[in-house]
């Protein structure tokens, strides 16, 4: 089912290009521009085409998206930032913004009535929806806010989510089986991010679509199909270096290798900004296993498939580096429970292949 509805929706993809207006426009023409621009709304109706479900699901995630973007927003006034006083299944301190991006997500997702189980960072536990009448063919894996550790200090923030198609018997409740699937099986993903403008990236498996959020009418309305540049890009790195001291030494030679060729530093430390930032500008994002975690530190089904998915999507590639004994394709990792762990290096394929060769000349 998946695969022919990726093929149905392909059709009509091409077709959003010609509906945006021109970018530039006067200011005597911004309301024009505001009646004329093609909505999030309008791309989820025609790029569905007939599957209401999936319309209804992916309706329910722009909802959570404008509903955590106006928590975020006012969490200064509101006393929502710090700590919650807790941590999450993960072993994360939670912050308050955790707890109310959660419950944003799972409700908005429960109240569409076309998912089946429902995993998230801060929960220990997948959620079966166990009522038929309420439930559907999707599973959804989601970070309700990734990077929630600068969200104190007004740094870039966003959401992540990946979807399945349930392949467990529909005349009952959903098993974890449905969610602990490769990503190369996931028939959507995408990510909002919240930062000077909020911004939601959606892909359902053929091309990878950018909107931003008009706040004056409340939707969101497309920005671009996004591709990363084929040449490479910026030169530009992005890894946490504090924990040079336990990589790979492939990984070491890698980050030693840009800054003698004149590569820029950049790491946000919120995996949706330094994503973001990569497959616009260029260069590449890692987050390697080391000594101290051996399957790296990000997590496969919500962070790790998504991004994977929208990279190679956007023509970038997504590999795990050195895993398991093996070098291989993010998406192709099969996670053991729902927060299993894999390590990420993302980006333009000029860089990316340098990594895995210094991988393969190690051996």
């Amino acid at each position: 089912m998946a695969q022919s509805g990726m093929k149905r929706e392909t059709s009509s993809l091409g077709n959003v290009a010609a509906a945006v207006p021109p970018r530039a426009l006067p200011e005597k023409d911004l309301l024009q521009n505001r009646t004329t621009s093609y909505t999030l709304t309008q791309f989820i109706t025609s790029t569905t085409e007939g599957d209401q479900q999936l319309a209804l699901l992916m309706n329910a995630v722009q909802h959570a998206c404008k509903v955590c973007a106006n928590a975020i927003k006012k969490a200064g006034p509101c006393d929502l930032y710090g700590l919650a006083g807790s941590a999450n299944s993960t072993g994360d301190d939670v912050k308050k913004l955790d707890i109310i991006a959660n419950t944003v997500w799972v409700d908005c997702m429960k109240s569409s009535g076309v998912c089946c189980l429902l995993v998230s960072e801060e929960e220990e536990e997948p959620i079966v929806i166990e009522d038929a009448d309420k439930r559907g063919p999707f599973a959804v894996a989601f970070d309700p806010l990734d990077g929630s550790s600068n969200v104190d200090c007004n740094v870039s923030v966003g959401s992540i989510f990946s979807v399945y198609r349930r392949q467990s018997p529909d005349d009952g409740p959903a098993t974890v089986k449905d969610i602990l699937r490769p990503g190369s099986e996931c028939i959507a993903a995408g990510y909002s991010m919240f930062g000077a403008a909020t911004e939601l990236v959606i892909t359902y498996g053929a091309g990878v679509f950018r909107f931003a959020l008009d706040p004056s009418i409340g939707e969101f309305v497309f920005v671009e199909e996004m591709k990363m540049p084929k040449s490479g890009g910026k030169k530009i790195f992005s890894c946490n270096e504090g924990n040079a001291h336990s990589w790979d030494k492939p990984i070491q030679d890698f980050v030693t290798e840009c800054k003698q060729a004149g590569y820029s530093a950049r790491y946000v430390g919120s995996m949706v900004s330094d994503v973001h930032r990569t497959l616009l500008y260029g260069g590449v994002f890692l987050y390697p296993a080391d000594k101290k975690s051996k399957k790296g530190k990000l997590r496969v089904l919500y962070e790790g498939f998504p991004m994977a998915m929208i990279t190679e999507q956007a023509g970038g590639v997504a590999s795990t580096g050195m895993y398991l004994g093996k070098i291989g394709r993010v998406l192709d990792v099969m996670p053991e429970q729902i927060h299993d762990r894999c390590p990420i290096i993302m980006g333009g394929a000029r860089d990316v292949e340098r990594v895995l060769n210094l991988y393969k000349n190690a051996d």
